[in-house]
């Protein structure tokens, strides 16, 4: 039976090292799947997760389960399934509440795949692959207006999902260029360095032109100088700065969408303030208030999973007259375990960023990205929940997962290195 060949193909579904392969390339699709489709995504990942536990050895995942880039992960998902049985919300508002943490129990077994396999480059290039492919429909839509089919109608220049998800993607995509065209130029790659810096900047300006999202104008703040520390070290900070607001004024300058959507949020602030409106901006200001307050009644162990929903909607329905359906998210991550978990929680997300963020610590093009990933959704976060985000979320566990394994195996010694080339079993020591 060990030797049954698959029909005329033949290839051995008992074979540790097919399964393995096969894994690699159903991460990859899933991962190609996040900045188009949810259903895709969803169906791809089950897939992957199938094929990967058949190949994965319980002694490599229990190495990545005890450390602290893969198990903080799992505390976290674990403090919010005991939170479920002091929470006063219905049974399905507290699996709900569940849901939004279950996506990072994946995080080790991507360790896991990618510490071992020799294939983490496909997950990279696919998903950059399927963005560009976005750049190319979501640039069309806003050149040729005139097109039949315009995406979301209600926002040109989205054709799937929403802007929020689209300009994250796309200042992923953005600085994982800048930084390999870094180490092009280092290495003397005039014409792919090229390539690199100018499909950088038609994600750039897509964002500056298209769609803006302004959590990633925030994030974009924080990656410039990051991207100059990089380069050239604390010096290199002034001078991405300084570039950096160069860039920043021609685009404000020249894009008129861009210097609306920026002073549109300071309109909405102010009217808020001033005539208790509820915009978008003003209502953000109100979820943050009345989350600091809903944590001070209870802060060491919180309200319990699930109960976000019973406890902001009612006082921002009767202060603010807001969409219901607005209220149930208090548009900051930190709030969104703080108010179900606590201190407790907060601690263990807090951990679980700082043990990521000390997994991308290296040098090299795969940490580059790695920490661009993990920043990107901790200052995102402030803004938005978005590590409970579907799109977001996911885009984090792979991230980590995928990125995260391959620094590992960077940094293993060459020996070890050696003797585990080629090795997509995922063997255990």
């Amino acid at each position: 039976m060990r030797n049954f060949q698959a029909g005329r193909l033949g290839v051995d579904l008992f074979d540790r090292e097919w399964r393995a392969r096969a894994a690699d390339g159903l991460a990859a699709v899933a991962v190609a799947s996040l900045p188009w489709s949810t259903t895709a995504t969803g169906i791809f990942v089950t897939a992957w997760f199938v094929v990967l536990v058949s190949a994965i050895e319980i002694a490599s995942l229990r190495r990545e389960i005890v450390s602290l880039a893969g198990g903080l992960p799992i505390v976290l998902v674990a403090i919010a399934a005991v939170g479920m049985s002091w929470s006063e919300a219905s049974l399905s508002e507290r699996l709900q509440g569940l849901e939004g943490f279950c996506k990072l129990l994946f995080i080790p077994f991507l360790l896991v795949q990618f510490r071992r396999s020799e294939r983490g480059w496909w997950v990279i290039l696919w998903f950059l692959g399927a963005s560009i492919l976005l750049l190319l429909v979501s640039s069309g839509l806003a050149w040729f207006p005139g097109l039949p089919w315009r995406g979301r109608a209600q926002m040109p220049g989205v054709p799937v999902k929403d802007y929020i998800s689209q300009s994250g993607v796309f200042a992923l995509c953005a600085f994982a260029l800048l930084g390999h065209a870094t180490d092009v130029w280092r290495g003397h790659g005039r014409l792919l360095d090229f390539a690199l810096v100018f499909i950088a900047a038609a994600f750039i300006a897509n964002i500056a032109f298209v769609e803006t999202g302004r959590t990633t104008l925030v994030t974009i703040a924080v990656l410039v100088p990051m991207f100059g520390f990089r380069l050239f070290g604390w010096r290199g900070i002034v001078a991405a700065g300084a570039v950096g607001c160069a860039v920043a004024g021609t685009l404000w300058m020249s894009s008129s969408y861009l210097r609306e959507r920026v002073m549109h949020a300071v309109e909405e602030v102010q009217l808020y303030r001033t005539e208790n409106a509820p915009t978008s901006s003003g209502l953000r200001l109100e979820f943050w208030r009345r989350s600091i307050d809903v944590v001070s009644k209870s802060p060491i162990a919180g309200h319990g999973t699930g109960s976000i929903p019973m406890l902001l909607m009612p006082g921002v329905e009767r202060d603010t007259n807001a969409d219901p359906f607005a209220t149930v998210n208090p548009h900051n991550q930190i709030f969104v375990v703080a108010i179900q978990l606590g201190l407790i929680g907060t601690s263990a997300l807090l951990a679980m960023w700082i043990a990521h963020l000390r997994l991308f610590r290296g040098d090299g093009l795969i940490s580059w990205i790695g920490l661009v990933a993990v920043v990107e959704n901790m200052v995102g976060s402030l803004l938005n929940s978005h590590l409970s985000d579907f799109t977001q979320g996911w885009i984090y566990v792979f991230a980590v997962g995928v990125l995260g394994g391959m620094a590992l195996r960077q940094a293993a010694p060459q020996p070890e290195k050696r003797a585990s080339a080629g090795d997509t079993a995922i063997e255990a020591r």
